[in-house]
């Protein structure tokens, strides 16, 4: 309903800022990696996003249009809302984020605060198909030995082998052979675990 607010900047902080436009003063809801990309100048545009719930109507805006578009992104995956996306957004660049989606890092997306295992994989399942198309990024960039190194990991629980353990293993294969299939890595592994 709102794609943008160009306004005076009357109000700032890490989380949120109030834009005077014509007299009305909006209160949006910011990410720090908005916040760091403010214009020192008193006039500034930001494109926004209007979630309507219930209980509450509450504005958020972007610098960059791309970092609102993955912020929608992000709210079209189950059990991932506002407050969380922009969490995700404040503790990553959009560009790890995406890379991470694109590349299927669970690790990564399960670092922010907030986000537990099943809720990072969902984000990726969710999501890394759109990411690849929208963003055009290579399936080339993607680590095929990351993907190796997942599925190599969780055959190995499947054997009864603990994470921790069989982590360092795999990741000292895929280091010292990065081309090996996800067969090598677990012949290899099942040697030395």
């Amino acid at each position: 309903m709102i794609a943008h607010i160009q306004g005076k900047l009357v109000e700032k902080t890490p989380t949120e800022v109030v834009i005077d436009c014509n007299g009305v003063g909006y209160h949006i809801h910011i990410s720090l990696h908005t916040y760091s990309l403010l214009p020192a100048t008193d006039f500034i545009k930001l494109f926004t996003f209007l979630q309507v719930k219930e209980d509450s109507h509450s504005l958020f805006g972007f610098v960059e249009k791309s970092e609102r578009e993955l912020f929608k992104l992000l709210l079209s995956v189950s059990g991932i809302g506002a407050s969380i996306a922009r969490t995700m957004l404040s503790s990553l660049d959009p560009k790890q984020i995406i890379h991470a989606i694109g590349s299927g890092d669970v690790a990564t997306i399960q670092s922010i605060k907030g986000i537990g295992g099943k809720t990072a994989q969902r984000v990726i399942l969710d999501l890394k198909e759109k990411v690849l198309k929208i963003y055009d990024l290579d399936e080339i960039s993607i680590s095929s030995h990351n993907i190796n190194r997942e599925e190599s990991l969780s055959a190995l629980e499947v054997l009864g082998y603990q994470r921790k353990a069989s982590e360092k293993i795999v990741d000292k294969i895929i280091l010292d052979n990065p081309s090996a299939t996800v067969e090598m890595i677990i012949k290899q592994a099942l040697k030395n675990l």
